[in-house]
């Protein structure tokens, strides 16, 4: 069915607001944006400070959080509460249009920036847990295993354990809104989701999803303008720059205003055709029998060593704790800004499926996709460097930016220049797919848990995201605004777990408890025993 949204008039716009959300939300984002057009170092000292603190006190409890998610969602696919339905209605969409979107609403973007990047990094610098040398022979394993452990299952966790909480609650009691805050709906109470602190958590999400968004958004575009200027020596300055974030904006509020079934479904299933073939003809043109063998054993050092990664700190080892803070809190805490949007569309998309079935796409099927993305290009570019076929040198010494690598990458190859092209296109589509949901989803938000907010407020949101992001992007200040992104990130650490929490104290209430008998009483007093109950053996 279409998904056109609700009343178009600025009447209807205004009747379905939840002012204390939008009002807050906006003044939030808005200010801190001004607050740094005016007075960047203010902003950007704030942040830091913060972030500080943050990454001193409670990157530990991050590291353990998402861990813990993990193991649940591993526990919901192949326990007896996997069987679970959101709802009484049948799905909404085809499993592979839910998969789709899915995908490509949440972090997918970010998938094809980092694809042919971020397994060079850890060549250069492998991560201290492993006793490996920096380029060498055994770096290149090691640096695909760490890319895949930090884009495969963690990362996917917190947008599904969000999406099943929200989704849950909306889905199957009365009365609860497609909000984030009804995520918590056991901890605060289904009465109190009016209150102050579903309120508190719902202006942050907003703050959060246009924070994390915009950013992205940055790095997109950026992207796409060192793609011009590499292959076609394109120079757009700030006017170009200023010219593609209000171009990509215009695409995915199109997309957006078209709805999900015509917008956001039909774009992410060409998506996903681009990104497979993509994927395969760099397989194919790459080192094909190479990348095979490398992945095979990098997926295993993954599964092997996948304890010890999610829980290293490292403490006691030199550089460790800085390595650790750098990547992997880094990359949970961004994931965890992402968690309010990602999780409210994918409880929007996933009325009538069950737990196990969102749970086994939220985290298994997405990292089929991702894996074999990240061995392809990331293998590619590691093993043209270590064997001179292309140089990222000016990469890895930060001196050229990140978004340049798929490019020097495809400009070694057979028909280099259709590979670029895809490339960008595919970046801008993916992106393009998330914005458009993340808006829905703030508005969404903003609008008390509606499921089909007006176009009018799914305008003003996107228009909020484009002219964020080119500010920043013109200002230089990503970098600030990727650390508020980090920050807001810690508390929704923390909102994670509560939701995973309220999810076990329902479905033990409601389905059977699985560790534990129904009878047992886990705090207070037991009851005492009648007269007539006895124990086998109690019979003379």
């Amino acid at each position: 069915m279409a998904d056109a949204g609700g009343p178009r008039s600025s009447e209807g716009f205004l009747e379905e607001l939840d002012p204390v959300v939008f009002v807050f939300g906006a003044l939030l984002t808005l200010g801190v944006i001004g607050t740094f057009f005016a007075s960047p170092g203010t902003v950007e000292s704030a942040i830091g400070v913060l972030n500080t603190v943050f990454l001193e006190y409670l990157n530990w409890a991050l590291l353990v959080i998402v861990f813990l998610v993990v193991l649940f969602l591993l526990f919901l696919i192949v326990g007896p509460w996997g069987k679970i339905t959101f709802g009484d209605d049948p799905p909404e969409y085809s499993f592979l249009s839910f998969f789709a979107m899915l995908y490509s609403a949440g972090f997918a973007a970010g998938v094809v920036f980092w694809g042919p990047t971020e397994a060079l990094f850890y060549y250069d610098n492998p991560s201290p847990l492993f006793d490996v040398s920096s380029q060498s022979g055994a770096a290149m394993s090691i640096a695909v295993q760490q890319t895949l452990f930090h884009w495969a299952l963690p990362q996917l966790a917190v947008f599904t354990i969000m999406g099943i909480a929200i989704g849950y609650f909306a889905y199957n009691y009365e009365n609860v809104p497609l909000r984030v805050s009804s995520a918590l709906t056991p901890i605060l109470g289904k009465d109190n989701l009016d209150g102050p602190a579903a309120k508190a958590i719902d202006i942050l999400a907003v703050f959060a999803t246009i924070g994390g968004v915009a950013t992205s958004l940055g790095f997109i575009g950026s992207q796409f303008v060192e793609g011009l200027s590499f292959q076609w020596g394109v120079d757009l300055g700030d006017t170009g720059i200023i010219l593609v974030v209000t171009t990509m904006t215009l695409l995915f509020t199109i997309s957006m205003v078209l709805g999900v079934d015509k917008g956001i479904r039909r774009l992410s299933n060409f998506n996903m055709i681009l990104f497979g073939i993509l994927l395969v003809a760099t397989l194919l043109v790459g080192p094909t029998i190479f990348l095979v063998l490398l992945g095979t054993q990098a997926l295993g050092g993954m599964i092997s060593d996948f304890v010890a990664m999610s829980l290293f700190t490292g403490a006691g080892v030199e550089g460790g704790t800085e390595w650790a803070n750098a990547w992997t809190v880094f990359y949970w805490a961004w994931a965890l800004s992402w968690s309010p949007f990602a999780g409210l569309f994918i409880a929007r998309i996933s009325r009538g499926r069950t737990v196990r079935e969102v749970a086994f796409t939220g985290i298994v099927a997405t990292s089929a996709a991702t894996i074999p993305w990240f061995v392809s290009l990331g293998g590619t570019a590691v093993w043209a460097q270590h064997n001179d076929v292309a140089d990222f040198t000016a990469v890895m010494a930060g001196d050229v930016g990140a978004e340049a690598t798929g490019f020097i990458m495809f400009e070694a190859f057979p028909l280099g220049t259709v590979f670029m092209v895809a490339f960008m296109i595919l970046v801008t589509t993916f992106f393009i797919t998330s914005a458009d949901s993340s808006t829905l989803a703030v508005s969404m938000m903003t609008t008390g848990g509606k499921a089909k907010p007006s176009n009018l407020n799914r305008i003003f949101w996107g228009v909020v995201l484009g002219m964020t992001a080119a500010i920043l992007m013109i200002l230089g200040g990503v970098d600030a605004l990727q650390s508020a992104a980090i920050i807001t990130g810690g508390p929704f650490a923390f909102v994670c777990f509560l939701a995973m929490l309220g999810l076990i104290k329902e479905f033990g209430s409601s389905y059977g408890r699985v560790l534990l008998q129904d009878e047992t009483v886990l705090i207070g007093k037991s009851r005492e025993r009648a007269p007539t109950d006895t124990l086998p053996g109690d019979d003379d």
